[in-house]
């Protein structure tokens, strides 16, 4: 337990003074400027000090010529997994929508009700700010999106939550049956996965996503599936915006689809996920 909580102090320590430097580099490059390029290269200075480059390094300390295979960076899966989790990641579309619908919903209590409002404004901003990053105008634009947007953080959040968190408070073998303890750490690392989003009104249907990224990386022993499912995820948003534009993006299929009148389309999804899930559980304990 003591060695755990060390760990996770260290990371968090590495963390901050990695984030605080791509900060500083940030203010020296741009001086503060609020422009969308600047603020793009800020994104990728914090994702990559926040959440790459801390897991990377904490786990050279821990294994040395090893770290990738603490990681679980050295093996991958078999074909037909990544083809299972991806076809998994596609089929939760009305599933997560269905969630992020009802999760929108919850109302706070009216002595709460300046909380909620802050809540709403914080989604708001952030809303404006992704749409700003989203604007393409060319295929070279739509790469970069994807790189920024998609991949880089696919890459490192998973790193950061399920190769570094979940692994400190479970590190199991591929093809364990999870145990209680690998059960806590997954829905552990799941809620603060969700929580650092500081995204309220989506915390519902990104914990549970967190979590499933959590057990699939249980069961396959590869961080290469979730991650590869995180891009897809990721990815899907990114192309959407770049296909329909912000105006058709408000009621195009990858964000309708399976809320409000299509809320049976949203059960029969999580309902496909679950089969999906024991399925690809099956495959791997074989």
């Amino acid at each position: 337990m003591q060695k755990n909580l060390f760990r996770i102090l260290i990371w968090l320590g590495v963390m901050a003074i990695l984030t605080v430097l791509a900060m500083g580099i940030w203010l020296i490059a741009f001086g503060g400027s609020q422009s969308t390029e600047s603020l793009k290269w800020l994104q990728f200075l914090q994702t990559v000090g926040t959440f790459l480059l801390p897991p990377l390094v904490c786990a050279w300390f821990w294994a040395k010529k090893d770290a990738l295979g603490w990681l679980k960076m050295d093996q991958g899966a078999a074909w037909y997994i990544f083809l299972l989790a991806i076809a998994i990641m596609i089929c939760a579309i009305p599933g997560i929508n269905l969630l992020a619908d009802l999760n929108r919903k919850v109302q706070l209590p009216e002595s709460l009700d300046f909380i909620e409002q802050i809540l709403k404004q914080q989604e708001e901003a952030a809303a404006v700010l992704t749409e700003r990053f989203l604007q393409a105008e060319n295929i070279g634009g739509l790469m970069i999106n994807l790189g920024l947007m998609a991949l880089l953080p696919a890459l490192a959040e998973e790193l950061s939550f399920r190769g570094t968190l979940q692994q400190i408070l479970y590190k199991g073998q591929r093809g364990q049956v999870p145990s209680t303890k690998a059960h806590i750490a997954i829905w552990v690392t799941a809620f603060i996965f969700s929580a650092i989003h500081m995204q309220f009104y989506g915390f519902v249907p990104r914990m549970l996503m967190g979590a499933m990224f959590g057990y699939i990386f249980v069961w396959t022993g590869s961080l290469w599936v979730p991650v590869t499912m995180h891009f897809v995820n990721n990815g899907m948003a990114v192309l959407a915006y770049y296909l329909f534009g912000k105006e058709a993006s408000e009621t195009n299929w990858a964000d309708t689809i399976g809320a409000g009148s299509t809320w049976w389309l949203g059960v029969l999804s999580l309902i496909a996920v679950g089969g999906l899930l024991v399925w690809l559980y099956r495959l791997t304990k074989r």
